[in-house]
């Protein structure tokens, strides 16, 4: 166990809403699932799961003021959808404000809201943990969702990937382009005679 867990989760159970932060535990916990499942570091699945909503105590237009403050890039698209910023803004947090210089959790940090093509193992893992944990109960198809994520990471990112893109045509909502380049690239490689 990294040893610095004990004092992260002390740090954000203080910033972060009662409910956001058993979130994050339960994202942790199902991401040391998935990396024992997968052969993959416990430590950084736990981590990245731990931290992957440290900026989620912003809102919106806080999370914007502070990537300009601190310029980080910020594209028309985000502004468009702003709910996906706080995975950017969240990785820079985790990098200067908690000290984590693991390139691979702070990946899964980042794109954990949008996904994008070419995830790493653990970048799938925050990424489908943060759909699946225990707590989540209003996403479609989530008993599925959950027996997949432990049989093909791929493909669970797929099926995610594509009930996310519906759900936001129905609701008229704006979509970050890299979720869509995810989706291609997940349909593509998930395709029969890949």
């Amino acid at each position: 166990m990294n040893e610095q867990i004990p004092y992260f989760r002390q740090r954000l159970q203080e910033k972060l809403p009662p409910m956001r932060y058993e979130h994050s535990l339960g994202v942790s916990y199902t991401a040391m699932a998935l990396a024992m499942r997968y052969e993959y570091d416990l430590d950084k699945a736990e981590l990245a799961g731990l931290l992957h909503d440290c900026a989620k105590h912003y809102n919106d237009a806080e999370i914007i003021k502070k990537c300009r403050k601190h310029e980080i890039e910020l594209k028309d698209a985000e502004l468009k959808a702003p709910a996906v910023l706080h995975a950017k803004y969240g990785a820079w947090l985790a990098e200067r404000r908690y000290g984590i210089t693991d390139p691979d959790v702070l990946s899964a940090i980042r794109w954990h809201t949008t996904g994008r093509a070419g995830m790493t193992t653990l970048d799938k893992i925050i990424y489908i943990a943060d759909y699946i944990e225990p707590r989540r109960d209003k996403a479609p198809d989530l008993p599925r969702m959950r027996k997949m994520a432990f049989e093909d990471l791929d493909l669970t990112m797929y099926a995610i990937l594509e009930g996310t893109l519906l759900y936001l045509k129905k609701k008229g909502g704006t979509v970050d382009p890299m979720t869509n380049e995810a989706y291609e690239y997940f349909k593509k490689l998930t395709s029969p005679g890949r």
